[in-house]
């Protein structure tokens, strides 16, 4: 194989691999973007809810092994129909706009 042609066969992998991730990077901005919008005044921007409000509502940290362990369905439940102080989002999030917020929360576990 020549230069050009390895160049070419690079640059047509680097593409396939952009487009290829490209949904799940969208997808992971906007449960970040809805996060930061409908969240985050309570749990802070980075789900800790170390800010004043978080710490009021005495709020669990997101990336803590206590919510981490809760299945997708639970956190679904939570966001959908409130819990505690926390308020309901039926109808004012879409079932995706849902699960790209679970989505959001998941990659706040603990490392």
């Amino acid at each position: 194989m020549n230069r050009i042609n390895k160049a070419a066969c690079g640059a047509a992998c680097a593409l396939f691999l952009a487009v290829a991730f490209a949904p799940a990077a969208r997808g992971d901005d906007a449960g970040a973007t809805l996060f930061k919008q409908k969240c985050a005044s309570c749990h802070s921007a980075d789900g800790k809810g170390d800010n004043s409000m978080g710490k009021t509502l005495k709020v669990r940290d997101f990336s803590s092994a206590d919510v981490q362990k809760q299945t997708d369905a639970q956190l679904t439940d939570i966001i959908v129909n409130g819990k505690g102080k926390m308020p309901s989002y039926k109808g004012k999030l879409t079932d995706d706009q849902i699960k790209q917020v679970v989505s959001f929360i998941r990659s706040l576990a603990k490392k």
